[in-house]
């Protein structure tokens, strides 16, 4: 059977609690309690139940302590990847939004995510899902509004005629 991970001893479990009061990661806070109670001599199961963990998980946040100190303790989350296009091909991308399609050319009236992710790959030549078009949109800072559709043959007196209005009072 294995034996218990050793915590390191440098942090007396007053210093611990001093420090989960003074942080401002509610997590990390968490994380420092239970390991002020392992250090005042409570079973692991009980210390990890202060932290609302499991035994395995807090013996991984002694080991996070143990190489880090308290500021190991701390959430760390991954940003994701980069963007691939530059900064060049992102103003380029917006003027081409900007500017909307050449129905000759791109063969489309309005700019649609499939479109663009086609526009991307032939200009640019990097290959996007349709839904990291959106955000990358979102991103330079367009939101997702479309204008109603209007029929070409379409006539304003027409629609004047059969509009509907109140009868005033």
């Amino acid at each position: 059977m294995p034996s218990a991970v050793k915590l390191r001893s440098d942090y007396t479990p007053a210093e611990l609690r001093r420090l989960a009061a003074s942080g401002k990661h509610a997590n990390q806070s968490r994380r420092l309690l239970s390991l002020a109670a392992v250090l005042e001599g409570r079973s692991r199961e009980e210390a990890a139940r202060i932290g609302g963990m499991d035994r395995q998980t807090l013996r991984d946040w002694v080991h996070q302590f143990n190489e880090h100190g308290p500021d190991g303790l701390q959430d760390h989350w991954y940003k994701g990847p980069s963007c691939r296009l530059s900064a060049e091909q992102l103003s380029e991308l917006a003027d081409i939004v900007e500017t909307g399609p050449d129905r000759a050319k791109d063969g489309v009236v309005r700019w649609r995510r499939v479109d663009l992710k086609r526009v991307i790959e032939e200009r640019f030549g990097i290959s996007y899902h349709e839904r990291t078009i959106g955000k990358i949109l979102k991103q330079i800072g367009f939101s997702h509004i479309s204008a109603r559709p209007r029929h070409p043959g379409q006539k304003a007196e027409t629609i004047a005629a059969f509009k509907k209005t109140s009868r005033p009072r």
